[in-house]
């Protein structure tokens, strides 16, 4: 396992962030408080994944290097919410598609039965299965970063976040990161039946993956605490946490079965399932604040708008 300094985020994404005067570009946040923009060098986070591939170590010692020879700006400059007249960050993802597990926690298949019309059987079956669940999320260019707006559904009315390690695989399918993610999901149309699952899934702005990519080669899950909190009107509502200990599947066999009859030329990332269900009588409403915190990935900060 690599190991890359606990005060280091790596940024990367074509977009990765924002400059009004010269559009995405892909950085390097350090410890310094700086980001440093390594975008002469690399051009995309989609090119620099197809580089890493049989070389994950030494691809992001090349990412260190760049750095230190690029410009840089304080990383404040960039927390602000989106606007093309000034600088925000972008999600670490371009061209990437977005997968994602289901029923990877204990608590997600005792969720997933309590919703469930019919009582969720096949959420008992698919837990203790030898094949995982996995589904797509979205495309790249779909994904919102941290500091935007993340949506849910104007036909449901039971509306919840997802937060979610996530991770960042080559077109090899090795593990090159993490990022946090919020896979928003609407369970009164998924527990209305289950083959509703891509409309209560994949719609407008379902998506939420950064602050950035975490780099480092992993076989196995890292050891961290994934925390939630959800403020309205000032007021925390939520404040739940989960530790990755808990994630039943092993890191290998969700890649391995993510790459079975399927391949990625661009990478792919994957999330890995939640296991903090808030509780069912709590919905999400427009402007509500969430922010997932996983320990030493980052903390991925979201409002709420209806879509």
């Amino acid at each position: 396992m690599t190991n890359i300094n606990d005060a280091l985020i790596v940024r990367f994404h074509e977009p990765r962030f924002h400059e009004p005067e010269h559009g995405p570009r892909l950085g390097i946040r350090r410890d310094d408080g700086n980001v440093y923009d390594i975008t002469a060098t690399f051009g995309t986070f989609g090119a620099w994944l197809q580089a890493s591939t049989g070389r994950v170590e030494a691809a992001i010692n090349d990412l260190l290097q760049a750095a230190e020879s690029a410009t840089s700006q304080p990383a404040s400059r960039y927390d602000n919410a989106p606007h093309a007249d000034r600088p925000h960050w972008l999600p670490p993802v371009d061209v990437q598609d977005v997968w994602a597990s289901g029923v990877t926690y204990e608590r997600s298949r005792a969720a997933r039965q309590e919703e469930a019309i019919d009582g969720g059987d096949v959420y008992a079956r698919v837990y203790d299965a030898t094949r995982p669940e996995l589904f797509f999320k979205a495309r790249g260019p779909w994904v919102v970063g941290h500091l935007h707006e993340v949506g849910i559904r104007s036909d449901a009315v039971w509306n919840v976040p997802e937060p979610e390690l996530t991770l960042v695989l080559n077109p090899a399918l090795e593990v090159v990161g993490f990022c946090a993610g919020n896979d928003m999901s609407s369970r009164d149309i998924e527990g209305e039946n289950p083959l509703y699952l891509p409309q209560a899934k994949v719609y407008t702005a379902s998506c939420a993956l950064g602050p950035g990519i975490r780099p480092g080669m992993h076989q196995q899950w890292p050891p961290a605490s994934i925390h939630i909190t959800i403020q309205r009107d000032d007021q925390t509502i939520v404040d739940d946490s989960v530790h990755t200990e808990s994630i039943r599947r092993t890191l290998p066999e969700l890649v391995e079965y993510l790459g079975r009859s399927n391949t990625f030329a661009d990478g792919v990332f994957l999330m890995t399932g939640t296991g903090i269900i808030p509780p069912n009588d709590f919905t999400l409403h427009a402007g509500d604040r969430v922010t997932i915190q996983i320990d030493g990935i980052g903390t991925l900060v979201n409002t709420v708008k209806v879509v």
